[in-house]
């Protein structure tokens, strides 16, 4: 059969369906899960295994809707035709269930602290067995997840965890007398224990006995028993996995620590419950006696608790602070006013200063012209004013004035060979969405994107976009316009032009769909 009718073939598959099928049994596995009925979640993870919809979404899912799917593995294949994607469905049909991992690729990967970290990177293939696998796991263990954890997971994001520390720190719960012990977890894929993070799965026999097998595929030399693969489809939720029950360390006497986790990064609050007076000796020596009191006992459980998994606590990177002295924590520095104790939080000076030296990069680079530096500019700026919309960013530091007028010179000298005025391309490039500061909605307590609420999860990540594409959301009442369906946390919204005129921002030419239902409309164009 040609290329051009297994594209065919390929795109004329019922897609709404699949979904459709596959989100009933995700559903069905996480009720059964919160009910505790083992008996029943395995069965039900079987039969999803068994369904041709998983099959098919979850090789979809790594070669065109994953960031990473033209990365190549140690095969060499950087990206599957269409009849090598069928071929790998039958793949998964015949040998799912006793899959072999092939190697892995390393790639290494430059730190902050000058050392290096390898992203271990599976075959597609491996990728695509290891989504298939995930479409299983995930709803069994989002049953009990806790809480405060937010990194890679469905329907949480770094501004949750964000906000749980603008609660914990805000002027009415008393955030000027509280004290930050941040942590951070050495080398944590790298060393998880794989016996003890086995004994955690929720999954049919024959699915952990590949998983062991992908373990073992990115395993390090001197250390053969640990390490979970960073490039690997599943490896967050198995590091998740691994790591769950950390927040529910109810750590001290009258004011338990909280914790807040987002992946291997860790931030305890702790509250002394009174403030130090300076004028009283024996006030300040209490208090110094309670926090260090405190501190010990974070350590001693958090270090009980990870040396089960093979863990340690990074010293490097574990430091004690009153709120009021401030303290980084993912991308952003987040402390509490001495004057009038209220909360704030703007971009850490690393991460500004990364983005900033990214902006300058693109600017100066003299091989592209002054269109294409305002298109790739105008992806960055936005991207990073995004991330940082609900912190403090009307101080003349995070202004972007000096960066704008370097940009006008550099675009000005270039006017006439793009056809392009400088004003309209530093328009372009630095757009200026409006936002509030801390005014993000967090995620209702312990909900997830597989209860079916439906309603909830889908107006939830509308929220997430803005401008043109938030409003053509809310016309479609938060449905994709190609497909019917309403949009979920596991793929992407984008804005297709009904014209195919890219220039043509009229509201009717605008409709959102999911990121590839946007790919199938350009196919059949």
């Amino acid at each position: 059969m040609t290329q051009g009718k297994l594209s065919e073939l390929w795109k004329n598959l019922d897609w709404k369906l699949a979904r459709k099928k596959l989100f009933r049994l995700q559903k069905r596995i996480y009720k059964a899960m919160l009910r505790k009925d083992y008996k029943q979640v395995r069965n039900l993870q079987k039969l999803l295994l068994r369904s041709r919809a998983a099959k098919f979404l979850a090789i979809r899912r790594v070669t065109q809707e994953n960031q990473g799917k033209k990365t190549a593995g140690v095969d060499g294949k950087a990206s599957l035709n269409f009849e090598e994607r069928f071929a790998l469905f039958i793949m998964l049909e015949k040998y799912g269930h006793n899959w072999k991992h092939n190697k892995l690729r390393e790639i290494p990967i430059p730190k902050k602290d000058g050392s290096t970290r390898m992203l271990k990177v599976p075959t597609i293939a491996d990728r695509a067995w290891q989504a298939w696998c995930k479409l299983a796991i995930e709803p069994a263990h989002e049953a009990t997840f806790h809480a405060r954890s937010y990194g890679f997971r469905p329907g949480r994001s770094a501004h949750d965890a964000q906000k749980q520390i603008f609660y914990g720190l805000r002027s009415n719960a008393n955030g000027h007398r509280k004290y930050i012990y941040e942590m951070d977890i050495a080398k944590c894929f790298d060393r998880i224990d794989h016996k003890h993070l086995m004994k955690q799965i929720i999954a049919p026999q024959t699915i952990k006995q590949g998983l062991w097998g992908c373990l073992k595929s990115g395993t390090s030399i001197g250390f053969p028993e640990q390490g979970v693969p960073q490039g690997g489809v599943i490896s967050p939720l198995l590091a998740n996995i691994s790591l769950n029950g950390i927040e529910s360390l109810d750590i001290g006497n009258k004011n338990p620590a909280k914790c807040i986790r987002y992946a291997d990064d860790l931030v305890f609050i702790i509250d002394p419950g009174f403030t130090s007076d300076p004028t009283k000796g024996w006030h300040e020596r209490k208090l110094n006696q309670i926090i260090a009191r405190e501190k010990k006992a974070i350590e001693e459980e958090v270090t009980r608790f990870l040396q089960k998994r093979g863990l340690e606590i990074k010293p490097s990177k574990t430091r004690l602070v009153k709120a009021t002295d401030g303290f980084d924590f993912l991308g952003w520095h987040f402390y509490v006013q001495t004057n009038n104790h209220k909360f704030r939080s703007t971009p850490s000076e690393d991460n500004f200063k990364a983005f900033r030296e990214k902006a300058k990069a693109i600017i100066n680079f003299s091989a592209f012209g002054a269109k294409v530096k305002a298109k790739k500019i105008a992806s960055v700026v936005r991207g990073w004013r995004n991330y940082h919309k609900y912190c403090k960013l009307d101080g003349a530091r995070f202004s972007l004035y000096f960066m704008t007028k370097r940009a006008y010179t550099v675009f000005n000298k270039e006017r006439k060979l793009n056809r392009y005025t400088a004003k309209q391309l530093i328009d372009k490039a630095f757009p200026n969405p409006g936002w509030k500061e801390n005014d993000h909605i967090m995620v209702k307590g312990n909900k997830s994107p597989f209860d079916g609420d439906i309603t909830y999860w889908s107006k939830r990540n509308s929220k997430l976009y803005d401008g043109a594409t938030s409003e053509a959301l809310k016309r479609q009442n938060h449905k994709c316009e190609y497909c019917g369906l309403n949009f979920t946390d596991d793929e992407k919204v984008e804005l297709h032009h009904v014209d195919d005129n890219h220039n043509n921002w009229k509201r009717e030419n605008l409709i959102a769909v999911h990121r590839s239902c946007h790919q199938y409309i350009h196919m059949k164009q």
